[in-house]
């Protein structure tokens, strides 16, 4: 079994009719549930729950501080290629896209490391475009190599990897992955996806699970608001962070929530989705599932993120930048092009000063491999 199976069992599922059709009494139990079910879930998502914002908040804040407390996981990301064989439409590194293209090398990889680390973050996330010819395994592989001299967590975000594949690099110092599906919907997958590799949707949904087999720690996967019913899309989230939670209950599973941003190509959403839609999937996540992690990325502004913090928040990027060695000089006049553009623009500290200044403890270390 896969997350497929479930995937297929809702397919066909006409979320709207049941949002529409959906009860406030319903909504109010499922507020209340000590277990939610996938229903009661998808209650809460409902536009007629809007009302009870202010219950959901106080409820999720409160399971948030039983199972995190007020500890907020600070990384940064490190984009160290833009190659990619894809042409996912809505992303600056498209392939058709008339972009300079940049890879680093191991002695570039390893100054913009060193300048992230002083810092103080120990959590980094590594990224590529989606190319096996320009970032190979092994490439990625001696960029861990490296990022590991300097840092107890490295995470990766590139392409979707077969299992040995993942083993090797985990054997290699990496503990955690994130990937996310960008669209449950296959139609609207296939329409955004135009090709590549990252066009087979299948072994994108399965690559969590792949990694996870093979031992992964952290594993974070997430949706791109913007391009499908935001409400549908959150839902088989929900699902899959589940789905997920329960067959590997050993290892940390969290999501993101991140919103389509302008990129080169001026791809324009296709769904919109408000400020308001994004408290309301926090809300109801954290209710759904407890123990899940939640990231809040740059993408949002820096008094939105201040803003959703106490509602079930666990984890943010600092000082963050989507271009190629762009925490460095190497990031010049000639090497501007960024994957999407970042809204909140604050350095590790004033990120770190303004989680003080409202209680939280900023963790910059949390993990140590043995």
């Amino acid at each position: 079994m896969s997350f497929f199976d479930i995937y297929k069992k809702y397919e066909d599922f006409d979320v709207q009719n049941f949002l529409n059709t959906v009860d406030p009494q319903t909504i109010q139990k499922a507020l209340n549930a000590s277990n939610v079910s996938a229903f009661q879930f998808l209650s809460l998502l409902s536009i007629k729950a809007e009302p009870l914002l202010e219950q959901m908040a106080t409820r999720a804040h409160a399971l948030t501080l039983q199972y995190f407390g007020k500890a907020i996981q600070l990384y940064t990301p490190m984009y160290v290629s833009n190659f990619c064989d894809n042409e996912c439409i809505y992303c600056g590194f498209n392939r058709t896209n008339k972009i300079q293209r940049k890879k680093l090398s191991f002695d570039e990889v390893d100054a913009e490391v060193q300048f992230i680390s002083k810092t103080g973050l120990k959590h980094v996330l590594l990224l590529t475009g989606g190319s096996r010819t320009y970032s190979p395994v092994n490439y990625v592989k001696e960029c861990v190599k490296i990022l590991q001299k300097y840092f107890s967590s490295v995470s990766l975000e590139i392409y979707a990897l077969e299992v040995d594949e993942y083993k090797e690099l985990i054997d290699a110092g990496v503990d955690g992955l994130t990937i996310y599906q960008e669209v449950y919907d296959k139609e609207t997958y296939g329409q955004v996806h135009r090709s590549g590799p990252k066009a087979d949707y299948l072994f994108r949904l399965d690559a969590p699970e792949r990694a996870l087999a093979v031992k992964m720690r952290t594993v974070n996967i997430g949706v791109l608001l913007g391009l499908s019913d935001w409400q549908r899309e959150v839902f088989l989230l929900g699902l899959h962070a589940q789905y997920l939670q329960d067959k590997f209950f050993d290892s940390e599973i969290s999501i993101s929530l991140p919103r389509l941003r302008p990129a080169e190509g001026n791809f324009q959403p296709i769904c919109i989705v408000t400020d308001k839609n994004v408290v309301q999937m926090i809300l109801a996540l954290r209710i759904f599932l407890p123990r899940l992690g939640i990231t809040i990325s740059t993408r949002e502004s820096s008094e939105f993120r201040e803003n959703v913090l106490p509602l079930g928040v666990t984890r943010m990027s600092a000082g963050s930048t989507t271009q190629v060695g762009g925490h460095t000089a190497i990031a010049d006049e000639n090497n501007k092009i960024s994957q999407f553009e970042i809204s909140d623009k604050r350095n590790v500290s004033e990120i770190i000063e303004f989680l003080h200044q409202k209680g939280y403890q900023p963790v910059l270390k949390d993990w140590m491999a043995i």
